[in-house]
């Protein structure tokens, strides 16, 4: 895999922006900046973002800027995981009757889900 500072200065270089622009963008001294280019030194994760949305891309996009992007992965209910996170603090005896509770409630609505389902072919046999 390519040094990001690479990818970067490719994509600078195309914009026809200079080293100086970008190292002013994330905080950073010219000279510093140059090493990051150069494959020498690392950038901070809040720095490839700045620098990433100043180009119009998401991370992804930058690090993976060969066109091996990852399936996106999305989270739809951000605080169910925050409730897992929440759940994951809990003492061991709390979290064994909050997992408790858990599958009490799943063991019943697929207890249910499968008397619907022997109910529905019930009926379908005797039409």
């Amino acid at each position: 895999m390519k040094h990001i500072g690479k990818t970067i200065k490719s994509i600078r270089e195309e914009k026809g922006l200079t080293q100086q622009q970008i190292a002013e963008l994330v905080n950073m001294h010219r000279s510093n900046y140059s090493r990051v280019e150069a494959g020498d030194r690392d950038l901070s994760l809040d720095a490839v973002n700045k620098i990433a949305r100043y180009f119009g891309m998401t991370i992804d996009e930058l690090v993976n800027f060969d066109g091996n992007i990852p399936d996106e992965v999305t989270i739809e209910d951000k605080s169910l995981m925050e409730q897992v996170k929440l759940i994951a603090e809990l003492e061991p005896e709390e979290k064994n009757m909050v997992f408790k509770m858990i599958d009490t409630f799943l063991t019943k609505k697929v207890q249910g889900l499968l008397s619907k389902e022997r109910g529905c072919s019930i009926k379908s046999k005797t039409r």
